[in-house]
């Protein structure tokens, strides 16, 4: 997306931003983008924004945007030396392994997230040894050394496909509490959580029309939203069209009109000739799709923000460039393992 002249790249993020942010600050935010085109050529590097990026950073510098999936599996293509991942960690190394050849950048020097951080490798593997034989199922949103300890990674736009795709009647589902419960509703299984309840007994497993084994993780952003969100809302705005994540709570999403990943949610906003939308997840997502669809009447209500997202600036996009800065590193074993587990997430599709 790079752009041949100062000029230039002010005039298109003004276009797409004006309405959203002030103009003194879109002057500011194109000179950093400006600078961050130029030396991406020089250091033949690929620029990936998720999309909870900031709408300045998102409309500027990133050669290719979408959700963390899609994001890895072009990454993956690229035939760039760097790759800078404007996301959290779990994304860029996700990137890394996909593409271990590549040097991959995350801007932040943390850039974390709540739900990766509840669970770690050392927690599958006693779940292993607790429900022996068990597929293990992990949503992408996790580190290395979860994926490594999986059988296959989903997405939260085919974690119904994957289950299904397994053989036997149980399956440990991680870490996601609400995607796992949501995905259980939607299949009508039933669904345990060993960590604080009570583990089904095995005489008791064959009187369940399906097992799934979940886990108490959640999204800081997601858990937020509330059915009286909506309720109210709907008071303001009956015909409004309710998007929400699948990161969101069961009640959440029965309530809402959709559920989808961000790509989808995106997709339906474009489809949809609704007088107004309600995005139920990260917030700044609702300022991208406003640059992108102006026309369309996005309620500004929500006020959400991902602290770990948000840790991601044009300034940090820069510097990390200039100085090759928090390179992302995943042991070799490990990725080879976790590598398995995401390519027949892939072969899903």
């Amino acid at each position: 997306m790079g752009r041949d002249t100062f000029e230039s790249t002010y005039d298109m993020m003004r276009d797409k931003l004006r309405g959203i942010m002030p103009e003194f600050e879109i002057r500011h935010k194109a000179e950093l983008a400006y600078q961050i085109n130029q030396l991406k050529v020089e250091r033949n590097a690929v620029i990936l924004g998720h999309n909870y990026m900031e709408a300045a950073l998102f409309n500027s510098v990133p050669d290719y945007t979408g959700d963390s999936l899609q994001l890895s599996r072009l990454a993956a293509t690229t035939d760039k030396d760097i790759i800078v991942f404007c996301g959290v960690r779990f994304m860029a190394e996700t990137a890394k392994i996909l593409s271990p050849e590549k040097t991959v950048l995350l801007p932040a020097k943390k850039a974390g997230c709540s739900l990766a951080a509840s669970i770690t490798g050392e927690d599958v593997r006693r779940l292993r040894e607790q429900y022996p034989g068990v597929p293990v199922v992990t949503y992408v949103n996790c580190y290395a050394d979860v994926k490594a300890e999986t059988d296959i990674c989903c997405t939260s736009s085919n974690a119904k496909a994957v289950i299904e795709s397994l053989d036997g009647d149980r399956v440990i589902f991680l870490p996601d509490e609400y995607l796992a419960r949501n995905v259980a509703r939607e299949t009508g299984r039933d669904i345990i959580f060993p960590v604080t309840e009570p583990r089904a007994s095995e005489e008791d497993l064959p009187n369940l029309k399906y097992t799934m084994i979940g886990w108490h993780g959640r999204c800081e952003v997601h858990e937020k939203f509330t059915v009286e969100d909506i309720t109210n809302i709907r008071k303001q705005f009956p015909d409004v069209l309710v998007l929400a994540h699948p990161e969101c709570s069961p009640q959440v999403v029965e309530a809402s009109d959709f559920s989808g990943s961000t790509s989808a949610m995106i997709s339906k906003v474009k489809e949809s000739e609704a007088p107004h939308y309600l995005l139920l997840t990260e917030c700044s997502m609702g300022d991208n799709i406003i640059a992108e669809n102006p026309e369309k009447d996005m309620l500004r209500l929500c006020s959400v923000r991902c602290p770990h997202m948000n840790e991601i600036t044009l300034e940090d996009t820069l510097e990390a460039l200039q100085k090759t800065q928090y390179v992302i590193e995943v042991p070799e074993d490990i990725r080879v393992r976790a590598k398995r587990a995401v390519d027949r997430m892939v072969e899903i599709g």
